[in-house]
Order: structure tokens, then C-alpha cells, then sequence
């Protein structure tokens, strides 16, 4: 049995960077940053903080790049991918990438400017909680899935 999933939940190091394949597909890139913290044998505490970049492709691409900014949340669900191509020199490149099959949008800061899915912040007066309001946007954002094949010649870069 062969097994290649990949769950992240971090924050953008970017804005998403929206292209088209010369299909019309829509496809995003992003780098996401995880952190990991420990406290070692002298006490003291310690991060390792790690990189990863990801690619959305079609629909979730399009939501990716209209609903994400730099520092926000996400869980990303996908799969660990490698690609090889030949730099302007002629050298062989490769790198490997997060292709993301679903994710989930984690909350907006309160006053965040932008369009919520539907979901709408209740006002102080009527005694709604931030925690409220966060909870709305979690329910109120669709989790999207992959269903169409994406072909190496597609990739845009």
C-alpha cells in the first residue's frame, strides 16, 4: 500500500501569486510557514520554523489567491509532488511542492476588509464574542476539492 498525504496548517509568507496555463486554467503559488517549538535538555525553548511551497489549481486557485494574504491561516490538505525542468543555463532544476487537493481558510482578524462567503460580523451591541464571529467564517467557507487531472504541460513555470 503506498500512501502520499500531506496536512499543514501555517501562515502565508505572501501573497498568492495568480497565472493562467495557456489552457485557461487558473493556478496559485504560495509559501506557507509552519513553526515547531520545543523546550531542549538546558530548558530553553526553541523554534524550527519551515518553508513549504504550495500549488492550487482551478477553482481553489481563484480562491487562494481572492481570499488570502500574507500572514493569514490555512490547513492545507494535498500531496507531496517533484518536478524537474532546465534553468536558462541548461542545468537540470528540481523542486518539490505541496499540490493542495483541499484547504481550509482559518479566521480574519476583526476589521479585516473583504468578502466573508456570506457570513456577516455581528455588532458589539448585540453582545457577540470575536470567538463568535470566527466561528461564523470557519462555517460559512466551502472546503473545495480537486476533481480534474492536472497535467505537467499545464504548469506555467
Amino acid at each position: 500500500m503506498n500512501l502520499n498525504k500531506v496536512f499543514l496548517i501555517g501562515r502565508l509568507t505572501n501573497d498568492p501569486q495568480l497565472r493562467s496555463t495557456p489552457s485557461g486554467q487558473s493556478v496559485a503559488s504560495f509559501s506557507l510557514a509552519t513553526n515547531r517549538n520545543w523546550t531542549d535538555k538546558q530548558g530553553a525553548k526553541q523554534v524550527d520554523v519551515q518553508f513549504h511551497n504550495v500549488v492550487a489549481w482551478g477553482r481553489q486557485a481563484e480562491i487562494v489567491s481572492q481570499y488570502m494574504k500574507k500572514g493569514g491561516l490555512v490547513m492545507i490538505e494535498g500531496r507531496l509532488q517533484t518536478r524537474n525542468w532546465q534553468d536558462k543555463q541548461g542545468a537540470t532544476r528540481s523542486t518539490t511542492e505541496i499540490v493542495c487537493e483541499s484547504l481550509q481558510l482559518g479566521p480574519r482578524a476583526a476589521g479585516a476588509s473583504g468578502d466573508f462567503g456570506g457570513a456577516t460580523p455581528r455588532s458589539s451591541t448585540q453582545g457577540a464574542k470575536q470567538d463568535d464571529y470566527s466561528q461564523d467564517v470557519k462555517e460559512t467557507l466551502p472546503e473545495i476539492d480537486i476533481e480534474e487531472e492536472i497535467k505537467a504541460e499545464d504548469i506555467p513555470f
